[in-house]
């Protein structure tokens, strides 16, 4: 894994010859040894589709390549920082909370409106955050970004998890998605969303959840 955990709000990254970060511009904070940074103007390792994808979802948020050989501090806006390990499966995030990934890993654009239909439609309204998300998928690691710190909550079959939609960060696996009302319960649970709804993910994996209703 090239990312190691400084504090909660900064991590260092192995960069070694013939391998290659992509990092969000602006992140780097300081680093050691021989090392580049360069404008990503190819999608990452998704490659001129991928990124004319991003763009007409508006997940078009600014990457950089990162390569050469040394270490690297990353860290943006005094965020707090969760650091994804995946084994194969696929990271479903919103562009602009992605800090650094691996180059390995394969990037792409999903429609969130096919996950739960309308109502997937509907989720993009009430987050604010659109209706396209992206995807990381392959084995990698990702530092995404969150307000007041992350906690991982598992996903199974026999017990779906219900999450504030403005405290979603994340998730991955093989999960469903989609918004269930939350009518006569809005007082109770759910500060954040400023609507009577959940997000209600069913499957096998798990969702990053925020400690804060506040974006990024």
């Amino acid at each position: 894994m090239p990312f190691r955990e400084i504090n909660s709000k900064m991590i260092e990254a192995t960069v070694a010859p013939g391998q290659k970060l992509f990092s969000q511009r602006g992140a780097m904070l300081a680093y050691k040894g021989e090392v580049s940074f360069t404008p990503n103007v190819q999608g990452g390792q998704g490659g001129i589709m991928s990124m004319i994808g991003r763009r007409a979802a508006g997940e078009s948020t600014p990457l950089m390549t990162v390569e050469g050989s040394g270490t690297v501090l990353f860290g943006h806006g005094g965020h707090h920082i969760q650091v994804i390990t995946l084994e194969g499966d696929t990271l479903y995030v919103e562009a602009d909370r992605l800090l650094a990934f691996d180059g390995t890993l394969q990037q792409g654009t999903m429609f969130m409106g096919s996950q739960g239909g309308v109502m997937g439609m509907v989720r993009g309204q009430v987050t604010g955050q659109g209706l396209f998300t992206t995807t990381l998928k392959g084995h990698g690691s990702v530092a995404v970004m969150a307000h007041g710190g992350v906690v991982e909550v598992p996903i199974n079959p026999q017990r779906p998890v219900h999450v504030d939609p403005q405290a979603y960060v994340a998730h991955h696996g093989d999960v469903r998605n989609k918004l269930s009302s939350a009518l006569g319960l809005r007082d109770l649970v759910g500060r954040g969303s400023g609507e009577a709804f959940q997000l209600e993910l069913s499957g096998s994996g798990a969702v990053y959840v925020q400690a804060s209703e506040e974006k990024l």
